[in-house]
Parts: C-alpha cells; structure tokens; sequence
C-alpha cells in the first residue's frame, strides 16, 4: 500500500468515489455485499464529484437532477464531526498515529478510481502522470480530511500494476458513460436501477457476429 500505509484515510473521508457498473458487480460477488448496502446516488448539479469522468444519471423521483453513482459513506468513529467510505475500517489512535489509522476492508475488490489513484492518464503518450495531491480534501483544517503528508513519487507507484489499473478504470468509466446514456433515454426509477445494471452487463459479451446497438436493454 506504500504512502497509504499507517494513514488514517483522509482520501476515504474526504471524497464521494464514483463507481463504475463493473465496481459494483465486483464488489457484490467479491465480498458478498447487496447493491443497496453500499451503493448511493448523489446529486451533482455542479459536476464536483463527476468532473470530466463518471456520468451523470437521472431519475424518475428527480429527472432535472443530476445524479453520480458513488460509495456511501458512514458515520465516522474516529472523527465524530466526519463521515467515511462505508468499507473504511478505523482504528484508534496511538502515540505513534495520534489520529489513528484505517485500512480498506474490501482493498483487493476495491473500486477503480481508488484504484487509480493518485495517477491520471496523458493522453498524448499513455503514461500515467501523478497529480498534486491537495493538504485537506475539504475547506479549513480538519485533520479527519487531511491527506497524504508528503507528494507521491514515482517510486511510490507501481509502473505496471497502477498504470494497468488506470486505463481499466478510464475504459470502465468510458462505457458506463454509455450506459448512462441508455438509461437517460427513459430515465426509469431508482428502484429498477441495479436490475438494469446487471442485465447491461450479463450483455456485454457477445458471440462473434457484428453486435447490435440493441444488444444493450433499454431502461425500465
């Protein structure tokens, strides 16, 4: 886990992560959890937790509104002022981690984007370059946000693994952007959302004759 070792989790208090459809099949058949035990919608009419990369779905309760699909987040015991990523496991504090640590608790199922973190990808040359990593994932000092105590390197970062895990995560995020689409053509309920989700997926693959557009269902 390199930088992240010892650290108290900021990253997972701080931020929504969106997810992807095949973070969540991963998840539910990785660790056995429902879609509903983890998964939120958060509205997100200014884009901060989509930016330039998940998609935005919209729904039949709230169809002006802009929704991320995202991890839900907890109530945090280590900061009662904070919330967490529901997976994030918490531990006290000690004389050698005055704000105790935390660890994933579904690291080896975890989403992409954590995965890719903290590299994006250049388009020009395929590389993964490090992005400057802010002091506090929120505004003021509150240390539960705080983030890494000192600026990734190269050497911090696995040169095949995280870069691997980076182009998977933009070519997830790619085809949820299509799945966003065919969903907000009929802009079903959230109730009907995961069914939906699962029947997208059980499609993806195809037998070898030209696939049709219409292999993906419609929403409901």
């Amino acid at each position: 886990m390199g930088l992240c070792a010892g650290c108290h989790g900021g990253c997972c208090r701080a931020f929504a992560v969106p997810i992807s459809g095949a973070d969540i099949l991963r998840l539910e058949e990785g660790v056995g959890v429902q879609f509903w035990q983890f998964v939120c919608r958060w509205a997100d009419p200014a884009g901060r937790i989509a930016g330039s990369i998940a998609p935005h779905f919209r729904f039949a309760d709230e169809p002006d509104t802009p929704f991320a699909i995202c991890l839900l987040q907890t109530a945090s015991t280590q900061f009662p002022q904070a919330t967490k990523c529901l997976f994030l496991e918490e531990f006290p504090a000690t004389a050698e981690s005055p704000r105790g640590t935390a660890r994933c608790a579904v690291y080896e199922h975890r989403p992409s984007a954590c995965r890719a973190f903290p590299l994006r990808l250049d388009a020009a040359s395929m590389l993964g370059v490090i992005y400057d990593v802010l002091a506090n994932g929120r505004a003021g000092n509150d240390p539960a946000y705080q983030l890494c105590p000192r600026p990734w390197t190269p050497e911090d970062v696995d040169p095949v693994q995280s870069v691997q895990d980076l182009v998977i995560s933009r070519y997830e995020m790619l085809f949820f952007h299509t799945v966003a689409r065919i969903w907000n053509q009929r802009c079903g309920p959230w109730e009907l959302f995961p069914e939906f989700l699962r029947e997208v997926y059980r499609n993806r693959v195809q037998s070898a004759e030209p696939v049709q557009a219409a292999a993906l269902p419609r929403a409901a």
